[in-house]
């Protein structure tokens, strides 16, 4: 087969010309590419030292900062092929596309993950707080984007979407420095009240974890068909609060059997009203 050497030959001269004419676009892209990964790395960095300096929640700044790297890629990426004379606009027109598509299919996600923004930002709980919602209660393990890891007492894991626990209701118990127990006793109409509530402020006073300020109150709460009902309210420090709750009914069980007071079975009366 016969080879023409000088259309080879204008070939080459054709494909050097183009390469020295598109050279200095090149250059300048890679160079824009390499500076702009740079840039961004260092960036990156100062912003999660600053947040981590002004005490943002870790999940927070992890977030933020891993949401700004990659806005800051694309946009690098954007600058790239434009610097290439690429056209931009298709471009930009098929992420909004893909973004629109992705947005109608992840709605259930979209939801969860401004549920997690609303935790983070607006702190309803922390990490390490035992909390009551959406039927759970636990003691919180992690905050994530889309949903929320609880350890149970039983040392079960739950996760609750993000979506639906920023909308429902959240029992924080670790928010307050200090909680009140709230107990019952029901006693027998043949006990003597006072001795009984003599009884039950002696066993609140001997308990070192039961808080004098402020301080515990014993009162009759109800008079049932059978039995006199005796609220108990001691309050104790958050972190002491199971051990009051138990102590008080165990001790107060014991001085009753000591003093013969006659414990009923509490019934819960049900109110009524007449039309």
């Amino acid at each position: 087969m016969y080879l023409d050497t000088k259309n080879v030959a204008d070939y080459a001269a054709t494909i050097i010309k183009v390469f020295i004419d598109y050279s200095p676009k090149l250059i300048s892209a890679f160079l824009i590419l390499f500076v702009g990964l740079y840039t961004i790395r260092l960036i990156n960095r100062l912003i999660r030292r600053i947040m981590v300096k002004r005490e943002l929640d870790p999940t927070l700044t992890k977030f933020l900062a891993d949401i700004l790297l990659w806005v800051l890629r694309v946009l690098l990426f954007v600058t790239f092929i434009s610097k290439l004379g690429i056209e931009t606009s298709s471009f930009v027109a098929i992420l909004g596309a893909m973004g629109l598509a992705i947005g109608l299919s992840l709605q259930g996600s979209l939801s969860n993950f401004a549920g997690g923004m609303l935790i983070i930002v607006f702190k309803p709980f922390k990490v390490g707080h035992t909390i009551d919602a959406q039927g759970v209660f636990g003691t919180v393990s992690e905050i994530q984007i889309f949903v929320t890891k609880v350890i149970t007492a039983n040392n079960q894991t739950v996760f609750i979407p993000n979506g639906i626990l920023s909308n429902g209701n959240i029992i924080n118990y670790s928010l307050e420095k200090i909680r009140r127990a709230d107990l019952t006793f029901a006693i027998s109409y043949n006990s003597d009240i006072k001795k009984a509530k003599d009884l039950i402020t002696s066993v609140l006073n001997e308990n070192p974890k039961v808080l004098q300020s402020p301080p515990p109150e014993v009162f009759v709460k109800n008079l049932t068909d059978s039995a006199i009902q005796l609220a108990v309210r001691p309050w104790a420090n958050s972190e002491d609060f199971g051990d009051v709750f138990t102590d008080t009914l165990e001790n107060c069980k014991t001085a009753f059997d000591t003093a013969g007071i006659v414990i009923q079975p509490y019934v819960k009366e049900m109110s009524s009203t007449t039309n």
